[in-house]
């Protein structure tokens, strides 16, 4: 008889960077909870003591993804005070992240509201927060402008589909082209906005 592997430490913690590590070499298809308990060190039924199920843990990864989704926005912005220059940084902090994680890009982004009734509830509060935390970082770069359209959320609105697009078709594909050629970078296509 072999005896398991205990965890020394954060579980929930490990168990979430195992998911991470997971997807992004396999895709979501790659994750389950009895692979992250193998990738952790623990037994199959370690993992039942912090998530309900695969759904909670997912739930986890994408608060996590979320987190470090935010950190890079930020870290592109620091120290740029202009306001479409900080717009662009943000955005091209946007960009970054859909490259160098494009796993977790695409997982983010996947609904979760027919789910949302099976995820644990304080999993599920962190995973709502870290999100409206990740929009505001864009939606406050966005507030030094006009408004598109006389709508009260239209710039952001604007910018977030025109982000959101180009990071899915050219951003997070390496060597992505349009039918005609390279596509131009992000900042060339960025329309220019009425400063309030």
């Amino acid at each position: 008889m072999t005896k398991q592997k205990r965890h020394h430490g954060d579980l929930y913690e490990a168990l979430i960077v195992a998911g991470i590590e997971l997807m992004e070499a396999g895709g979501p298809e790659a994750l389950s909870l009895r692979k992250c308990a193998a990738r952790a060190g623990v037994s199959h039924a370690a993992p039942a003591h912090h998530f309900n199920g695969v759904v909670s843990l997912k739930a986890a990864i994408v608060a996590r993804s979320y987190g470090i989704f935010t950190k890079t926005m930020q870290a592109h912005r620091e120290g740029i005070s202009e306001p479409r220059a900080r717009l662009i940084a943000i955005c091209e902090g946007y960009l970054a992240f859909s490259r160098e994680h494009n796993a977790l890009f695409r997982f983010m982004f996947q609904p979760f509201a027919d789910e949302a009734a099976q995820i644990n509830p304080p999993i599920l509060q962190e995973l709502e927060a870290r999100s409206a935390a990740a929009y505001d970082e864009l939606a406050q770069a966005c507030a030094a402008f006009a408004p598109v359209g006389g709508q009260a959320r239209g710039t952001e609105t604007l910018v977030w589909s025109l982000v959101h697009g180009y990071a899915m078709l050219f951003a997070s594909r390496e060597g992505s082209e349009t039918p005609h050629g390279r596509p131009p970078d992000f900042a060339q296509i960025l329309p220019e906005f009425q400063r309030l």
